[in-house]
């Protein structure tokens, strides 16, 4: 079989102007083109369809991760096909993907075999510049931040206390920890630092919530970059930095418009992770979708526990949109693997690992549905090697939990390939659904309690634990008065608990809360638990390493 970039290469792409006239009505004068084939979308424009009625909007997420993967992205993307394919109006809304993971262990994150959004590689490595943008108006704020320090510190900052972190979109543990300011006065004063990858940063988050300029702009200066020897916050407002870094961000909030292989449209803007950030694209593309599609098509990253919980907890908090349907994606390889079967065995037909394996995603489809009252459809991503009882399994044990399954194989067939899913999912969203929308804890409580009310009506946990330091900053986030925002729990994605071998529906475990981070900006709370890293390190083997420019310039071994 050909490998992506294969298949990617070998696809005719529409000019993007006709896929937005054709598909969403957008004229080419309110499009912004970088080359033939992806453009952003002008945000006078987008304002100008305040008053029009929101389409369907689809959530797709997953159970928990598992090294055979789960093709969420992929899913996403036949899903669009498909709806698209039956005549539908209908838009994906993806994340942009990080070049770490690119370079690192995971590669692409464009879809995959004939579900892709294209043109592949410009979307994998630099597209329109975005997280340059981001990754340009971050480092700004940290330069602002010594050098104010070095003429005089007139706002008396502790540095000591500064919290806000360099950033690059590059795996490179090396930067985790660093010295700044060292080879005398005139490179200002040392200070311990350290960098962040550009999608683990609190810019990134703001600028996939943010809905306008103004509230843009709002958002930066709300930044807390640490604290006065008097300990009163300090803010990027209070650096004169908000204005110079949202002109560093005024043509990147516009949402880029792409499109699948079969030539539907799909917005893919911003890109948090979802175990070290909050996982979801961008509001402003969410809701241009809405505007302008009957049905949209979006991912929250990983599984339900991290990026739906974040979708349901910030986003829709934040912007007020809600999910009509939960798409959650499984793989009989994944159930076997959380079954408890060996990853060299997978292939092996195994019955009962199935079942085993289904306690995990019965416990994703609990929490959708009672904890905040979204109804599921099971996605059965189907792969060669899957025998059919062992789809039967999967399909009967889904039904036997309340929720209907539909096997798709749009990785092999494209957009016909999930047409049977679709029409799932269209009958899901006729159907009245039986559950009312809820969060997963009130604005009132605690942040103690909020991440009490995630670890255990979300991961099933027995208790949560604080480090000594992680408590004290608690403590000193809610006295200046940030109580009462939510809180976004960085945890590793493998498992519903801290420890990435702990597979399958474990409870009554322990979340463990090491450090928390203050993101006024972005409206949250980071709770970073075990031993999660906002600067991911390079494998082994990265996939660096076997991607390369032939000497017609076309780039080979990007997956």
């Amino acid at each position: 079989m050909l490998s992506d970039i294969e298949i990617a290469g070998a696809a005719t792409l529409r000019p993007i102007t006709e896929v937005a006239a054709e598909s969403l009505g957008i004229a080419a004068e309110h499009l912004v083109p970088y080359g033939h084939h992806k453009a952003k979308v002008d945000i006078t424009y987008l304002n100008s369809l305040a008053d029009r009625p929101l389409g369907r909007l689809i959530l797709v997420t997953a159970l928990s991760p598992t090294p055979p993967g789960e093709g969420k992205t992929t899913t996403s993307v036949g899903l669009t096909d498909a709806l698209h394919g039956l005549g539908k109006r209908a838009v994906a809304c993806l994340r942009e993907p990080s070049m770490g993971p690119v370079f690192g262990l995971k590669g692409g994150a464009a879809g995959g075999g004939y579900s892709q959004v294209v043109p592949m590689t410009d979307i994998n490595l630099h597209f329109t510049g975005d997280f340059a943008a981001i990754a340009a108006a971050d480092n700004l704020l940290a330069a602002l931040i010594d050098n104010h320090v070095h003429h005089g510190n007139e706002l008396d900052i502790d540095v000591r206390s500064v919290t806000w972190k360099r950033v690059l979109d590059t795996n490179d543990r090396a930067l985790r920890e660093v010295v700044v300011g060292l080879g005398g006065p005139s490179n200002g004063f040392p200070r311990e630092d350290g960098f962040d990858i550009v999608v683990a940063s609190e810019l990134m988050a703001i600028f996939c919530l943010t809905e306008s300029w103004a509230d843009l702009k709002r958002r930066i200066g709300d930044i807390v970059i640490g604290y006065s020897r008097a300990g009163t916050p300090v803010t990027a407002r209070d650096l004169g930095a908000d204005g110079a870094m949202a002109v560093l961000l005024r043509d990147a909030i516009a949402p880029n418009l792409v499109q699948t292989l079969e030539g539907a449209p799909a917005f893919v803007h911003g890109g948090p992770f979802a175990n070290i950030a909050h996982g979801c694209s961008s509001v402003m593309a969410t809701r241009a979708g809405l505007r302008l599609a009957d049905y949209v098509v979006t991912e929250a990253g990983f599984g339900a526990d991290l990026g739906a919980e974040k979708f349901v907890d910030i986003k829709c908090r934040m912007s007020g949109l809600r999910p009509d349907v939960a798409v959650v994606v499984a793989t009989v390889r994944a159930l076997k693997y959380h079954g408890g079967v060996a990853l060299a065995d997978l292939d092996r037909e195994d019955l009962g690992a199935v079942e085993a394996g289904m306690e995990n995603l019965r416990r994703h489809l609990d929490n959708l549905r009672h904890v905040n009252g979204v109804p599921c459809v099971v996605a059965v991503n189907r792969f060669p090697t899957d025998t059919d009882l062992e789809v039967i399994k999967v399909v009967e044990l889904a039904a036997s939990y309340g929720v209907p399954a539909y096997q798709a194989t749009h990785f092999t067939d494209g957009g016909i390939g999930a047409q049977d899913l679709a029409k799932g999912v269209l009958n899901a969203l006729d159907e009245p659904s039986p559950h009312e929308f809820s969060f997963t804890y009130p604005d009132e409580l605690s942040l103690i309690e909020k991440v009490e009310a995630v670890a255990t009506r979300v991961y099933g946990a027995g208790q949560v634990t604080w480090d000594g330091k992680a408590r004290k900053r608690l403590a000193r986030i809610e006295r200046d008065g940030y109580g009462a925002l939510p809180v976004c729990v960085a945890k590793t994605q493998y498992s519903f608990s801290t420890d990435p071998g702990l597979l399958g529906a474990p409870t009554g475990h322990e979340l463990r809360v090491r450090e928390v981070r203050l993101s006024a900006g972005a409206g949250f709370v980071v709770v970073i638990c075990g031993d999660m890293m906002t600067m991911p390190g390079l494998p082994t083997r990265p996939a660096a390493a076997r991607i390369d420019l032939a000497d017609d310039g076309t780039i080979l071994g990007l997956s």
